[in-house]
């Protein structure tokens, strides 16, 4: 490295170190979130560094200015078109291109619908499908938003064809996790018979008096198997 590059990296890093956090896109990223950010600091975030007398955030507000502030005129360029900037390689052009490309293919797809269950027998049709055919126990729950959206699937534990381990801290934990704003408890009894066993319903009240600790209620604890469930909401059980 020569005198003068050596100079100029210095610059850069006492540059940085003077200048205010907030101003920095990625620190400002970590600190606000991503969506403070304009487009100009989104860029930024990529690139890393700018070069001599010009910010990283200055030069990409130049890039941007060149392409009329449209992201979709900047997407249409080529990396050797990008690299024609000073101080942008071959790397960090493609990083940019890699980046729109992606907010492109994702403006492309569908959200997908979350599935909403209001009751038992919608909570019943979408276990069925995930439960119903094991030939062992499964223990998981249904983490809800507050419109009864289905957020998450997940499954505690797994045991013999009689029995599966029931570990509360773990049921709650992972409520929390997910931010979950109601929870379903849901187990599969390989036997066909959906009658609860009195160990089934210890295991409602104890996850039921621990959602209301932190305040995750659990709305159903649902026993599925092949033709039918068992409800504790329904049966006045919760």
């Amino acid at each position: 490295m020569s005198n003068d590059d050596k100079i100029s990296v210095q610059m850069t890093v006492r540059n940085m170190k003077m200048t205010p956090v907030e101003d920095r896109p990625r620190e400002k990223a970590l600190a606000h979130g991503l969506e403070t950010l304009s487009n100009a600091e989104l860029l930024a975030t990529l690139l890393g560094s700018g070069v001599p007398g010009m910010s990283v955030v200055e030069l990409c507000e130049q890039i941007l200015y060149d392409n009329d502030n449209k992201l979709y005129r900047l997407a249409r360029h080529s990396v050797k078109d990008l690299m024609r900037y000073h101080g942008v390689g071959e790397v960090k052009a493609l990083n940019m291109l890699a980046a729109l490309e992606l907010g492109r293919r994702m403006a492309d797809e569908e959200f997908e619908q979350l599935p909403s269950i209001t009751d038992s027998q919608k909570a019943f049709r979408y276990l069925r499908n995930k439960m119903a055919s094991a030939n062992y126990e499964r223990l998981c729950i249904v983490i809800l938003d507050h419109a009864k959206h289905v957020i998450n699937f997940r499954e505690i534990s797994d045991g013999g064809k009689t029995a599966t381990v029931a570990d509360i801290k773990r049921i709650m934990r992972t409520a929390i996790e997910y931010d979950a704003d109601s929870i379903i408890l849901a187990h599969n009894h390989p036997s066909n018979n959906p009658k609860p066993s009195p160990q089934d319903d210890a295991l409602t009240q104890k996850v039921a008096q621990a959602g209301k600790l932190v305040d995750i209620p659990l709305i159903d604890h649902i026993i599925v198997t092949q033709g039918e469930c068992y409800s504790y909401m329904e049966h006045g059980k919760l």
